[in-house]
C-alpha cells in the first residue's frame, strides 16, 4: 500500500493542524526518512502496521515475480516511493506512476521514475492504451471501493490488457475508515479504504470485467493476475 484517493480535510485532533491523508502527515515523514513503524489505524483501536521500509528499499523476490509479469508500457497505480516503477525502467519499460502524495512523487523521481502527482481518479495520459497496471502493495483499498476502482481500471488498460494485482495474505473483505499514524501517536484525518482477500478479489473482479488469468504466492503474499475482457460489462452491484 501506498495511497488513498481522498483528498477531503477535517482537523487534526491531537495537533491542533489540518492536515491530508498521505501528504502532511506521518506518512509523508516516513517516506522522507525511509523507515517506519507506521500504521494504519481504525476508530475501534486496531492497527495495521505498513511495511515502510520494504516499500523504500530495492524491489524483493516477491516484487521480481511481479514486475516480470508485466508487458508493455506498465501503469503503477498508488506507485508509492517508486521502487516498482524505477524497476521496470531499468528493465526497459515504458512505466509511469501516479500517485497522490507529494512526498511518494519526490521519492520515485529521485530514484529514477517517472511519475505523476494525480489521483487515479483523474484524467491520466494514455487511457485504454495501457498494457499493464499495477495495484501493489494494498492499493486495491484505494478509495474504499473496489468495484469503483477496478472499473476504472478498465478504462485505463487496453481490451486484452492485465491487471496485476496484490490481495491481503488472508481471507478478508471489508470496508473501513482508517487514518495512518506513527508510534507517537501522531496522525492524519480518516479516510476510506478496503481489504480484499484473494477470495473477494476474484469476486470484485468478475463482477467488474475482469478475467483471472493466474493467481500466485511469493514470501507470504499472494497476487492475481486480471484480464481485460474486450466487450464485458459490470454486473449490476
Amino acid at each position: 500500500m501506498s495511497t488513498t484517493e481522498l483528498t477531503t480535510r477535517q482537523e487534526g485532533r491531537r495537533q491542533g493542524t489540518q492536515s491530508e491523508p498521505w501528504v502532511d502527515d506521518p506518512y509523508s515523514r516516513a517516506l522522507r526518512s525511509g523507515r517506519g513503524p507506521l500504521f494504519l489505524r481504525r476508530s475501534d483501536g486496531w492497527l495495521l502496521p505498513l511495511d515502510v521500509e520494504r516499500w523504500c528499499a530495492a524491489p524483493d523476490a516477491a516484487d521480481t515475480a511481479l514486475l516480470r509479469r508485466c508487458r508493455g508500457p506498465v501503469l503503477d497505480i498508488g506507485c508509492g516511493p517508486g521502487r516498482l516503477v524505477a524497476a521496470l525502467t531499468a528493465y526497459g519499460h515504458c512505466a509511469l506512476g501516479v500517485d497522490v502524495s507529494p512526498a511518494a512523487v519526490a521519492r520515485t523521481r529521485g530514484a529514477g521514475g517517472a511519475v505523476l502527482h494525480r489521483s487515479v481518479f483523474e484524467r491520466l495520459p494514455a487511457e485504454g492504451g495501457w498494457a499493464t497496471a499495477l495495484l501493489a502493495d494494498g492499493n486495491i483499498g484505494i478509495g474504499g471501493d473496489p468495484h469503483a476502482l477496478l472499473l476504472r481500471i478498465r478504462e485505463l488498460v487496453a481490451p486484452g490488457g492485465r491487471l496485476l494485482v496484490e490481495a491481503a495474505p488472508y481471507d478478508v473483505d471489508e470496508r473501513l475508515t482508517v487514518r495512518v499514524e506513527d508510534a507517537r501517536g501522531r496522525h492524519g484525518s480518516d479516510f476510506p479504504w478496503a481489504r480484499l482477500g484473494t477470495r473477494a478479489l476474484l469476486a470484485a473482479a468478475a463482477d467488474t470485467g475482469w478475467t483471472p488469468a493466474e493467481h500466485w504466492e511469493a514470501d507470504g503474499r499472494p497476487f492475481v493476475d486480471l484480464r481485460h475482457r474486450r466487450g464485458a460489462g459490470a454486473k449490476p452491484h
